[in-house]
């Protein structure tokens, strides 16, 4: 019985340590020729530029100009709470979500595009297979926040 504690216990103490390490790793995100990076075939994660239907969320329309649509989702993300802002540009924010009792981190990007006048949005999240849908649910309080 003794044996099969410490197996069982080694195997909590591995598996917690590997979301740990999943949970450190900083993906290589950004955008190219107007392309968010792709989401992966885990389903822990939405976006506005992918074809898998599960996964897709609508892009937002931007406010009366650019500037005013950065100030915009600065303030929504502000709102919501619980992000740090780790990259910026004029046509993109990048922003690290961290879950409050896990201390799980997700990945949040929106990047502004000019021509369509669209903010398209990505967020996924960095540690396990599913999120419970908890980056869809973020996606739909910061579209209400932005639309205030």
């Amino acid at each position: 019985m003794k044996t099969i504690f410490i197996v069982i216990l080694a195997l909590v103490i591995a598996g917690f340590a590997f979301i740990y390490w999943q949970n450190s790793q900083v993906p290589e995100l950004g955008h190219q020729a107007g392309q968010l990076t792709p989401l992966s075939d885990k389903p822990n994660g939405v976006a506005t530029q992918t074809a898998d239907p599960e996964k897709l969320v609508m892009p937002w329309p931007f406010k009366a100009d650019q500037a005013t649509t950065l100030n915009a989702i600065k303030d929504a993300v502000a709102a919501y709470g619980g992000a740090e802002l780790v990259s910026e540009d004029v046509d993109y924010l990048r922003y690290v979500f961290v879950t409050e009792k896990m201390r799980f981190r997700d990945d949040a990007e929106f990047y502004l595009d000019a021509q369509t006048k669209e903010v398209h949005f990505r967020s996924a999240s960095r540690a396990g297979k599913s999120d419970l849908g908890l980056n869809r649910k973020r996606y739909e309080r910061l579209t209400e926040l932005y639309n205030r």
